[in-house]
């Protein structure tokens, strides 16, 4: 059991790291404000940061916060070409 929880508790992003993905996702949002296209599932318009969080738990299968510390500097790369890619 301890060797579980172990392992889960290094396998999570530390605080630190997740804080500083939260403020890059932030700013992809930033970035991507008024640029994402129309859907009728959003008649009032699009959430991009909601977006920007969604688009990385579906590449990702999980969470930013869930990610491990091991992908962050992958987690980084994928948030640059989502702004090259809008």
């Amino acid at each position: 059991m301890i060797y579980l929880i172990l392992k889960i508790i290094f396998l999570i992003m530390n605080k630190e790291n997740a804080s500083k993905l939260w403020k890059l996702i932030q700013e992809t949002g930033d970035f991507l404000k008024g640029k994402l296209p129309d859907h009728p599932n959003h008649p009032k318009g699009r959430n991009p940061y909601a977006h920007v969080a969604l688009e990385v738990k579906n590449h990702f299968g999980m969470t930013y916060k869930d990610i491990s510390d091991e992908k962050y500097e992958e987690v980084i790369i994928f948030l640059k070409k989502l702004k090259l890619h809008s």
